[in-house]
């Protein structure tokens, strides 16, 4: 169903992996899509994608670390779609490292990238959407979760937790809902080159997600969607995995022989 047709959503970090998901998912449902990213070639290729299924799509470059641009971006989306209606802060990233081997350096760029690139996005287009509107997070598993090796990501992630939270409180007032996604083991650039290529370790990988699998873009992309459209007009201040349910699974995999078991 198009549920989203005249509707214009920001989707910052849209370039590839969930962000690309989440702008075709959007277009699909009808909304016209403006994309942020530091990567111009790939942001070109999927505003040429959305605009290949009828919908209108504009790429800006926008460093999200940077509050300037990330301002700049809401105020390029508004002057030139005369509206925003959705959001969706996908900005983030990391790599693992012990937190003892950290220096302030790391730690500011994490936070920077992870959590306070979507303040200004946020507070931004919480301005202009005079008529109502819908703003997605997207977080991580590691929010959710102990997580060696991640510790300053997981801190990021959960904060994005609570700030969606707080903000689904004080912007109900101007009928704007807030969501997040937690999602884990989907299939992006940036992932893929840390996947195992063996068969075997495939298998034993699979066996710890309930679904037996990695997730695309895609299927992240739809859920992000749905948060954004008047399907979830009574959803606000919510945190869904998307993991296959792994993190229902509390450490449950499966053995070869497809029994449950807890990790050893």
């Amino acid at each position: 169903m198009v549920q989203l047709q005249g509707k214009v959503a920001v989707v910052t970090a849209g370039a590839n992996g969930i962000g690309e998901g989440a702008a075709l998912a959007l277009a699909g449902m009808g909304a016209d899509i403006v994309l942020g990213d530091i990567d111009a070639d790939n942001g070109a290729r999927v505003a040429a994608a959305i605009e290949a299924i009828g919908r209108r799509a504009a790429f800006r470059p926008a460093d999200m670390m940077q509050a300037d641009q990330a301002r700049a971006l809401v105020d390029f989306a508004a002057a030139e779609f005369g509206r925003i209606d959705i959001l969706v802060n996908n900005a983030g990233g990391v790599r693992p490292r012990a937190f003892l081997d950290q220096n302030e350096g790391n730690w500011q760029r994490v936070t920077d990238l992870n959590f306070t690139s979507m303040l200004a996005a946020t507070q931004s287009a919480a301005r202009v959407m005079a008529n109502g509107g819908a703003i997605v997070n997207v977080a991580s598993t590691e929010a959710l979760r102990a997580a060696p090796g991640f510790s300053v990501y997981a801190a990021c992630k959960a904060a994005m937790v609570e700030f969606t939270k707080t903000m689904a409180l004080e912007l109900a007032p101007r009928a704007i809902r807030v969501n997040c996604i937690a999602p884990d083991l989907i299939d992006t650039p940036g992932l893929r080159p840390h996947m195992p290529t063996d068969p075997a370790r495939i298998a034993a990988r699979d066996r710890h997600v309930p679904l037996g699998r990695m997730a695309t873009i895609h299927e992240a992309g739809s859920v992000i969607a749905f948060l954004a459209s008047p399907a979830a007009s009574w959803v606000t201040g919510a945190t869904i995995p998307v993991d296959g349910g792994i993190t229902a699974a509390g450490g449950w995999h499966r053995s070869e022989t497809g029994n449950w078991q807890l990790a050893s």
